[in-house]
């Protein structure tokens, strides 16, 4: 069992990661305030499978291959870079708040099940986040403590609700900061180009580094 100290500093390390601006953060508040709540937290709910699949990944040792195979690691490099442009140019294509407001209930779990594919697609062809957590669970892990496979399961468990935790919030601030933007048509232009514009960027600095 990972001792209480190193837990503390295990979840620091993890908010100053999910603070620092990025793809999920910036998929999390588009959806939330264009598509609603419900959008906004399935969203959530796809990133939260996405690190649960990177935890057990990485304690596969997927993420030593993809090291080991370099064109491996650029192939799936190119294909997420090539996925967030995707998302980013039909944000910038869709009328603001236009994607949520229509449609009859029966699509409803087919859109839902599109934004937790969305969430789950962004982040597992991410190739730096199945990396950052073959790095940082490690770090973290001593035999002395127990089992390997408990505290990678501890830490995993930690990282996904710690992850899941952020998104939330996110979603939430971003439907609140929504209300004010239904009433503001320029203010949603430069709201939708925003999140489009940073989405390309990620992309671009996903495809190049």
């Amino acid at each position: 069992m990972v001792s209480l100290q190193l837990l503390l500093v295990f979840i620091g390390a993890l908010a100053v990661v999910y603070a620092l601006p990025g793809p999920d953060m910036a998929l999390i508040l588009q959806t939330s305030s264009s598509r609603g709540i419900k959008h906004g937290l399935s969203t959530a709910a796809g990133l939260a499978v996405a690190r649960t699949m990177h935890v057990l990944l990485s304690a596969l040792g997927v993420a030593a291959l993809l090291r080991s195979a370099p064109w491996l690691f650029e192939g799936v490099r190119i294909v997420g870079a090539l996925y967030l442009a995707y998302i980013a140019i039909q944000i910038f294509r869709s009328p603001a708040f236009g994607l949520g407001d229509s449609g009859a209930t029966s699509k409803a779990p087919s859109t839902l099940r599109s934004s937790i594919s969305k969430g789950m697609l962004s982040s597992l062809l991410n190739p730096k986040a199945l990396l950052f957590c073959s790095v940082l669970l490690p770090q973290f892990v001593h035999p002395e403590a127990g089992a390997a496979w408990s505290q990678v399961v501890e830490l995993g468990v930690v990282l996904v609700a710690i992850g899941l935790a952020f998104d939330v919030t996110l979603a939430l601030a971003a439907v609140r900061i929504a209300s004010w933007l239904r009433g503001h048509p320029r203010a949603q232009t430069v709201q939708r180009w925003t999140f489009s514009a940073a989405l390309l960027a990620f992309a671009l600095r996903l495809s190049i580094e």
